[in-house]
């Protein structure tokens, strides 16, 4: 007996599409507070670009066809007063949980050279734009080992490592 083939699912598209935006929304946030911590003299944050590489212009030179030349890094790399680098990757969730596999192997392997080399590495996570965490990246790293499972809830998250938020500026520093 054949398995049936994949079903297009409208509302999963949906759902992935509004994911997406409200991911990118959370990434403009993080961006601002990265701003008035770099107007404070408390550190240069940068988002990191996508590593795409334009294949084809189109006629009005604004639009093009790209491709991406190698999987993504952590969102966002910077230094903090004082010299110290700090790397970190953004996740948005609107479940009550954050699983570990949300961060690629690729940024894994990213965030763990940094760590070893003495940058602060965490993962930030938005949980349905009601609360954002700083989880940090050796406690996202073994997760299996210290909860059992490759999964963080949000109320345990919030437990521990919940941010305050002023409305417009995550205050992670």
């Amino acid at each position: 007996m054949s398995k049936a083939p994949y079903q297009f699912k409208p509302n999963r598209q949906s759902i992935g599409r509004f994911n997406k935006a409200v991911g990118k929304q959370f990434e403009e946030l993080i961006e601002y507070s990265c701003e008035a911590y770099a107007r404070e003299g408390k550190a240069a944050i940068d988002k990191t670009p996508e590593p795409m590489r334009v294949i084809r212009s189109l006629n009005d030179g604004a639009h093009f066809t790209c491709v991406f030349e190698k999987k993504a890094q952590p969102d966002f790399k910077g230094t903090l007063k004082g010299g110290q680098a700090i790397v970190f990757e953004a996740k948005y969730t609107s479940n009550g949980l954050i699983r570990q596999d949300a961060v690629t192997d690729e940024q894994a392997k990213c965030l763990d050279l940094h760590q070893q080399l003495g940058a602060e590495c965490f993962v930030m996570v938005c949980f349905s734009f009601e609360s954002f965490c700083r989880i940090p990246w050796t406690i996202w790293a073994t997760m299996k080992k210290l909860y059992g499972r490759k999964y963080i809830t949000r109320s345990e998250a919030e437990l521990i490592w919940k941010l305050p938020f002023t409305g417009s500026r995550i205050m992670f520093l």
